[in-house]
This record gives structure tokens, sequence and C-alpha cells, in this order.
């Protein structure tokens, strides 16, 4: 079974993921954007400055470049890929968001 077995929607979808994922990971990766970044976001002023916000920022961003890779590597390969490679994006998914959530 193949990744474009389980596709059932249109592809402009996974290509407005990656776009907004891609644009994302480049605010954060310049160092900017921490209000995309939830907990920062609804810090109080002296729970921010415990944190470096540019580091911070870059983290985020490496981790959104990953998630924008493996989104793009799907829109391009889905006649290629098996379909458990869903399955490896997904873990490789939470395993971001647990990690993110607990620093």
């Amino acid at each position: 079974m193949k990744l474009a077995d389980l596709v059932t929607g249109s592809d402009v979808i996974v290509w407005i993921v990656f776009g907004i994922f891609a644009v994302i990971s480049i605010i954060l990766l310049s160092g900017h954007g921490s209000w995309f970044i939830s907990g920062y976001n609804t810090a109080s002023k002296e729970e921010k400055e415990k944190y470096d916000e540019k580091k911070l920022c870059r983290t985020m961003g490496i981790g959104m470049s990953i998630i924008a890779i493996l989104v793009l590597t799907m829109g391009l390969l889905e006649n290629i890929l098996p379909a458990f490679f869903v399955y490896i994006a997904l873990s490789g998914f939470l395993y971001f968001a647990i990690s993110v959530s607990e620093m």
C-alpha cells in the first residue's frame, strides 16, 4: 500500500501546509516570532527573562523546518512512499511537540 492510496483530498492542501510551515520556520529561524510560541507568549515578564528568546525561537524554527521537510517529502513522493511513512511523520511531530512542551 502506497501513501497515495490513503490520500483522498486535493494535493493543493499539502502544498499550502508546507508553505505555511516554511514561512513560520523562516520567521522563527531568524530569531523573531516569539509570539508563535504559546507557552512563551503567555508567560509573565519575569518568566520570559529566564529564557534566551533568540535561542528558543531558533530551536522552534529547527523543529518547524523538520516538520515542513516531512510534509514536502510526503507531497513529492506520495506515489513512492509506503503508507507507514505517515506514522513515522506523526511520531516525529508528536516527539517534537512533547519535547517542546517540557521546556
